[in-house]
Formats: structure tokens, sequence, C-alpha cells
């Protein structure tokens, strides 16, 4: 994940233009909805006085961690009376969060001036602190997001640390938009074989309450990637970076197209494990990294820090799906930053849902 909070990736050089950065666009994009929480018997959460410099006590921090992902927790968590425009996707601030700053280290690297920004409120009758962090695996780096979640653990005393947010499909048949919960994290390290990357699990297990209902599915927003916007899309990058790839060249297996309904899946308690990565590795419609449920960028971290003493689990949106195993490096990282630009507001949305009913 680039530290650029707009994107979860930079451009590769391979294919970067004179043009400057891409930026696609989705036309006549739909806002994001109100959440519908009495479809589900359940009343939505509540705003709490949140304090300034710090994090206050909660039972639960939820994560997040781009601008995309922060705009749809906010629309979720945060009491929302109207849909979300699609300009929301780049926001930087919303009203009543604040910026944690303390205990921030005397030796912060230019360009990182604040753990993150948080906000209190109840969910499901227990105070709970949503962090959209500003601290990465890629940057400040490792050991600046492992002070983060041990200041976390020690200050805010949670009983469950939750990492929310998009990620790279792992399984060749995720469509965009698909959403896993897990509560184990595998972390990628390079010149190691894969039987030697560290594991980080714990047994804590999603609420079925809310999750296991089918009515879930009424809270779920469609994922506006259709044939067309998907055409539109590869025309966008062809034009962008002087390429010629057809569909069946970005997309050989249909998977940013997304279902109907978005599919959502409860692996927590078990042995299914995310991977993360601290740079940009690719999961590709062969297969190479089935076994792993996404590919994403910071949760191994959060369960290294968390160890045996508090519950931690990650409910991530497949926001770019597996990658076509026959294109170069460069057109693998720049179609998946593509596809998420356009898509990971609708995906971050879903994914925030599932998070709240995992609470429930």
């Amino acid at each position: 994940m680039s530290h650029d909070p707009k994107r979860r990736f930079q451009l590769a050089p391979a294919e970067t233009t004179t043009a400057g950065p891409f930026n696609p666009s989705l036309a006549d994009a739909p806002p994001l909805p109100i959440v519908d929480f009495a479809a589900v018997g359940k009343a939505p959460p509540t705003l709490l006085d949140t304090p300034a410099k710090a994090p206050p006590k909660a039972s639960t921090v939820v994560i997040c961690w781009t601008e995309a992902e922060w705009a749809a927790l906010q629309q979720v968590f945060c009491g929302a009376t109207a849909p979300l425009a699609y300009s929301s996707r780049t926001k930087g601030n919303w009203p009543g969060w604040q910026t944690w700053t303390a205990d921030l280290p005397a030796s912060a690297p230019k360009g990182w001036d604040h753990w993150g920004s948080y906000r209190l409120v109840e969910v499901n009758g227990a105070p709970t602190l949503l962090l959209k962090s500003n601290t990465h695996l890629d940057f400040p780096g490792a050991s600046a997001l492992e002070q983060m979640v041990r200041l976390l653990i020690s200050n805010v005393q949670p009983t469950l640390i939750l990492s929310t947010g998009t990620a790279g499909g792992a399984k060749p048949g995720d469509h965009v938009g698909t959403v896993r919960a897990t509560s184990a994290s595998t972390l990628f390290e390079a010149g190691t074989a894969r039987s030697g990357w560290p594991i980080y699990s714990n047994g804590w297990t999603a609420g079925k309450g809310v999750l296991g209902q089918p009515n879930l599915a009424q809270l779920l927003s469609p994922v506006p990637a259709t044939a067309a916007a998907i055409a539109t899309l590869a025309a966008q990058f062809n034009q962008h970076f002087g390429t010629h790839y057809g569909l069946a060249d970005l997309d050989p297996l249909g998977l940013n197209k997304a279902d109907p309904v978005p599919a959502w899946f409860d692996q927590t308690g078990g042995s299914a494990s995310l991977l993360t990565t601290p740079t940009f590795v690719v999961a590709t419609t062969a297969g190479n990294l089935a076994n792993f449920t996404v590919v994403e960028m910071d949760d191994a971290i959060i369960g290294k820090a968390c160890g045996t003493t508090t519950a931690f689990a990650s409910v991530r949106n497949v926001s770019d799906p597996a990658q076509a195993a026959a294109l170069p490096a460069a057109g693998q990282k720049n179609w998946g930053s593509a596809v998420y630009d356009v898509f990971g507001f609708y995906t971050s949305f879903n994914g925030a849902v599932v998070a709240w009913a995992a609470l429930n």
C-alpha cells in the first residue's frame, strides 16, 4: 500500500507516462446509501463524545486505512442521514474526528506527523473506537505500526482490534466487492520459503446474530462494476498508458464484474489466513496465492503486536481481484490500482457493513 491515503498502489515505472498520474473516472457514479439497520432488527451506532489528544478507552477498535475506506466507515458507523456522494472518496477529514498525536516518536520521519484520526461511537451497547490510521507497514514502517497497536492495547484497553478495508483478491473465484472476515494473518517474507512465513492467529469468532442473517444482503450496496463500466475503464487505461489490452487480457475470468449481491464469508475462528505484504505482491488467476483469503499491507503487524493478550481480526473487501497471470507486472499493478480507484469506495462500504455486523 502506498502511504498516499488516496491509493493502494503507485504507478509502476514501466508504464508511467508523460501524461502524469492516471485518474480514472466512473460516469454517473451512484452515492453510498443510508444503512437500513432496522432490516436486521438492530439500531444504528450512536455517536459518543470524543476527547481530544489521545483515544479514550473502548471495548473494540475498528481500524481503516485509506480515504475511500474512511468515507465508508463514516457512512456506516457515524449516523449518516443522507446518501454519500462519490466525490467523498477522496475527502481528507470528517467532522467530530480527533487527530492522535500523543506519544508520537521524537524521531518521526518527515511526512508523518500523527498516528491517525479517531472517533468514539457505541455499537451494540459497547463503546467502539473508530481509527483512520495514518501509520502503515510501508510508511513509516513496521516498528511504528507495531508501536501504534501497542499504544492502543495499553491506553484504550480493547478486547478486540478489528481491521477493515480494501485488499487484493487472492482467490480466482472472488469478484470485486467480495468480503472475507478472518482472525489469522500471515506475513510475507521475501527470500523465505512460504512454510517459514510467520502466522499470527487467535480464536476470536464474529457474532453470528447479524452476520449469519440472509437479510444482511439488504444492507449491502451493489458495486457498480458492470460490464460496461469495466469496458470504459479499460479504454481509459489503454489511452493513458498507450497500451492495447483487451478485456480478455486484463480480466480473463471476469472477476472485475461485480456480483449482483456482494458475497461475504465469515472465516473467523479457524485457520483461514490473509496475507500481509510489505510491498506490492500479486495474487493471480493462476491461483499462486489461492490458499490465502486476500492480500493486503498491514494486518499481520496488528496480529504480531496483539499476541495472546488482545483478540484481533480482519474484515477485508476485494477492491481489486486476482490479476491476469499473463499480464506483465507493470500491467497487473496499474490495472489493480485503476480498479481500486474507481470501485474501492463501494467495496469499502460493504466491508464496513460486514464489520459492523461482525460486532453484533
